[in-house]
């Protein structure tokens, strides 16, 4: 099993990012939809219509994310802990993704940049003051 560890900056605020992050109708916008998601702990959540589903373990609202996720027939779950700061006027995220199936990991890796948050910061920094 591996483990992920990613940090990304944006030009918006914690508000703005955290949104992006829990709520479904902004999900969508930035292609994560369809979407079921929730910022309350214990609830169950799925991305990209079940592809990526699990259930939100800790929710710190604007600070904390810590999730179980499944992919395909994973039998256990990756945990992933989304962190957020901010450092000079910008938010920053830190993602931890432990439990990663080995041979899944690369990939894995890549679609945190590509398909999650580069899309993701497009869409919060878009017309942003």
């Amino acid at each position: 099993m591996k483990t992920i560890e990613k940090s990304y900056m944006f030009d918006a605020s914690i508000t703005r990012v955290w949104d992006a992050l829990v709520n479904p109708d902004t999900i969508v916008l930035w292609g994560g939809g369809p979407a079921k998601m929730s910022e309350k702990e214990g609830a169950v959540f799925s991305l990209w219509g079940g592809d990526i589903h699990g259930k939100n373990v800790l929710v710190k609202p604007e600070k904390e994310l810590v999730q179980e996720w499944f992919a395909g027939d994973w039998e256990k779950p990756s945990i992933v802990k989304i962190s957020l700061f901010r450092d000079k006027g910008k938010t920053i995220v830190e993602l931890d993704q432990v439990d990663v199936p080995d041979e899944e990991a690369k990939e894995i890796d890549k679609g945190w940049d590509e398909y999650y948050f580069r899309p993701l910061k497009e869409l919060v920094e878009k017309n942003t003051n």
